[in-house]
């Protein structure tokens, strides 16, 4: 039987606490040393799923929690032993005992694990749960858990899990060579190039929604072999050439990039690197730094990059016996270079530069997603051949059908216009990197009916224009802005189905949709893991309970007070309530009482816990010290993010003066004292609400309050101590130290009280 219970999280290997959650299965036995063992191993990639914190979580108004209920393995096949884990955490102040049961449809056998266990879980943690189900033949099915304590409302979760057709396992020595289909039009997928092995964080929007996991799992991008299976992948199901967002990391000097291990160390690398074609998207709209800084930067330093690295490489797009140049932000080379004829002078000098290097010139297409017939007539000055659109944002969240509606609107009013041809581009979803704005997706089966169109509609336009020889698809892997249609959870191969199911010409190939699973190879996101096991290690540190004397005060929800040894990796909650920060790029130096947050672009992340989110009620209380006058937009306390920018709270320093913010609307309510943000010592600052009214205190007086009637709108975003976000430029600037969250509003009287308290030590 395979059954874990975790205390706080551990090693993918082992349980690392020393010590193991009293499991009890109904009508069961004791779960032995080795099962855990075992456990640990195949349960790793979940296990990393949630060393972020992020997964979905269950509303309940019990002591209760799932946490999180999801598949061990990226993709499960039928035939096969597919484990399952659910996180269920106790979020009272007292032991429980729990009951957990498991709700499979009749499609699905439980292979290892009991439908229904009881575990006692300790208060203010959380347990582990694995299962092991098989699907016998392919298909889709919803599973459920849930998880009560007595007669308390219980916690549920459930899951929508695919199965793929059932296929023997075999061990192969690496990936069986593709084979390529034939196409009547060349197919290209816009490629985002941002999956590096130390950017792990680039995955948190993925985590929260594990039902985007890659087939690959959350992988590193420079390796090879991921390169072959997206080759392989790619070309059986029609799509020849991948479009790589390429960014370059200064300007004005010989070409340094960022986020090219996909294209230097992956695909050229690969095997397969001769079966699929590429080209670059210059991803130019970080001003000073992934532009030109003058056009002999563009012709001297990143044209003659581009031709011997890229234009001349035997898998480059050539169309005409033209490199095709994909350019992201266009309109602004009309800045760096000085002017609309100047930009077109420096393309005129391009193409001949290329013209010089055997080629018959340059393709330079432009990014644009919209129908201003001006912006689309200084495309056309700028001297650019063809538009295309990266993506397709359609409001208001709309429905498959609304979305398809809306891409074909844009395509064909951008053709009626006349301005400029277009090579054609089709989105399959769109969420946005934290969630905001317009959220849609477009299943395969719709996807493939709007492909369909897309193919009809090029094959109308004029045969010497690359508008009907070409089609972009958005995207292969904007794993974290939500379209993508690599082979993933959800879909499976759904979306690459759809694309073969259209453009593949007869006769086909045998065709077989493998998994690294079905030949043995994989994993290959070993780094992921590493950082997501020392993040879970992290979080388990920030759950000891400690106190301080004051933590018995009234509503006192957390109290970061910064005290922790300087080389801590964490700062703990001083209120007993475990809801401890762990240190990201941020450092404890000593001052005030103790030691304080010394903020500099790092963070103390907090992570998400229902008791964050008040509602009725809330005083945040800080003490800041900064030599930096004038600040603006620079955060100390902040739970607004993306996705999110009507809910939540925040501190910090706005237009000089300390500010408090609580919004009903997108980013309003911002409370600014009356006076501006003292500097060269300690400042005590803390700002109230009380369902009617904002208040803001600067050292102990009250300088500011603005009326706001109604409930604070609760989120599921951690909390950020010392800056907006973690590594973001809106960060203070200076000391931050004891950071005190209440669920009530403090009173002019005890917040003068708390003032006074420190105020001799803060130097006044």
């Amino acid at each position: 039987m395979l059954l874990v219970a975790v205390f706080e999280g551990g090693s993918r290997r082992r349980p690392v606490s020393g010590r193991r959650q009293n499991i009890v299965p109904c009508g069961g036995r004791l779960v032995s040393a080795t099962s855990v063992l075992f456990a640990w191993t195949v349960a790793g990639f979940s296990l990393v799923i949630l060393g972020a914190g992020m997964g979905a979580q269950s509303a309940s108004d019990g002591p209760l929690r799932v946490r999180s209920f999801q598949p061990v393995e990226p993709l499960s096949r039928a035939g096969r032993p597919a484990p399952l884990m659910a996180v269920i955490e106790n979020l009272s102040d007292a032991d429980v005992a729990a009951e957990v049961s498991i709700s499979l449809p009749a499609r699905l056998r439980l292979v290892e694990g009991q439908r229904r266990l009881r575990v006692n879980i300790e208060a203010k943690d959380e347990t582990r749960l694995t299962w092991t189900v098989e699907a016998r033949t392919a298909t889709e099915c919803r599973l459920g858990v849930e998880a009560r304590v007595a007669d308390a409302p219980p916690a549920r979760e459930s899951l929508v899990m695919r199965f793929l057709e059932p296929m023997p396992m075999r061990k192969l020595s690496y990936i069986p060579e593709p084979e390529p289909v034939r196409t009547s039009v060349a197919v290209g997928a816009h490629n985002c190039p941002l999956w590096e092995a130390d950017k792990p964080e680039m995955w948190a929007n993925v985590v929260k929604h594990p039902e985007r996991t890659p087939a690959l799992g959350f992988y590193d991008q420079a390796n090879p072999e991921v390169a072959d299976w997206e080759t392989k992948w790619a070309v059986e199901h029609g799509i020849s050439f991948f479009l790589y967002c390429w960014y370059r990391a200064g300007e004005g000097e010989p070409v340094k990039m960022r986020f090219a291990s996909a294209i230097h160390d992956a695909l050229f690398r690969s095997r397969f690197v001769g079966k699929m074609k590429f080209a670059i998207m210059w991803e130019n709209q970080a001003r000073g730094i992934a532009g030109v800084a003058d056009e002999k930067d563009l012709l001297q330093n990143l044209l003659p990059f581009w031709l011997e690295n890229y234009f001349r490489h035997p898998s480059y797009l050539i169309m005409d016996n033209k490199p095709l140049l994909f350019i992201y932000r266009p309109e602004f080379l009309i800045q760096d270079l000085g002017g609309v004829e100047k930009v077109r002078q420096a393309f005129d000098k391009m193409r001949q530069a290329c013209r010089q290097a055997g080629f018959d010139g340059l393709y330079i297409l432009g990014e644009y997603r919209g129908l201003d017939p001006n912006h689309l007539t200084l495309m056309k000055n700028l001297g650019l051949d063809y538009t295309f659109a990266y993506c397709w944002h359609v409001p208001n969240s709309p429905t498959p059908e609304q979305a398809i509606a809306a891409q074909i609107s844009y395509i064909t009013r951008t053709q009626e216009l006349g301005i400029l041809p277009q090579v054609v581009t089709v989105s399959q979803a769109w969420s946005g990197w934290h969630d905001e704005g317009s959220i849609w997706k477009i299943p395969p089966r719709e996807f493939e009916d709007l492909l369909r169109w897309a193919k009809e509609f090029i094959a109308g336009l004029p045969p010497d224009q690359l508008s009907s020889r070409m089609l972009l698809l958005d995207n292969w892997n904007e794993w974290g802005e939500g379209h993508y249609i690599a082979p993933y959870r959800e879909y499976g191969f759904g979306y690459l189905d759809a694309v073969r199911n259209v453009f593949a010409l007869p006769p086909l190939p045998r065709h077989v949709d493998l998994i690294p699973e079905d030949i043995g190879l994989g994993p290959y996101d070993m780094a992921y893991r590493k950082w997501a096991e020392e993040q879970d290690k992290a979080r388990r540190l920030t759950r000891r309970r400690v106190l301080k004397d004051g933590a018995e005060e009234p509503g006192l929800v957390a109290w970061w007070a910064f005290d922790d040894p300087a080389d801590s990796a964490v700062a703990l909650d001083y209120s007993g309530n475990r809801l401890g920060a762990v240190l990201k790029g941020a450092r404890l130096v000593p001052d005030l009482e103790g030691n304080a947050l010394l903020c500099e672009g790092g963070a103390a992340v907090v992570w998400n816990s229902p008791a964050l989110s008040l509602t009725d009620a809330i005083s945040i209380e800080c003490w800041a010290k900064t030599d930096v006058a004038g600040q603006d937009n620079r955060w100390m306390v902040n739970r607004i993010f993306g996705g999110g920018v009507d809910t939540g709270y925040r501190l910090g320093v706005l237009h000089g003066r300390p500010c408090f913010e609580i919004p009903v609307t997108p980013w309003s309510h911002h409370l600014e004292a009356e006076v501006e943000m003292p500097t060269g010592r300690w400042v005590h600052l803390v700002g109230t609400f009380d369902g009617q009214v904002m208040r803001i205190y600067v050292d102990g007086e009250e300088r500011g309050r603005m009326d706001r009637p109604g409930p604070i709108k609760p989120n599921e975003f951690h909390l950020c101590l010392g800056n907006f976000e973690v590594g973001h430029a809106a960060h203070f600037i200076g000391l931050l130290d004891e950071v005190k969250l209440y669920n009530r509003a403090l009173s002019a009287e005890e917040i003068r009280a708390h003032y006074s308290r420190l105020a001799a030590g803060a130097g006044r």
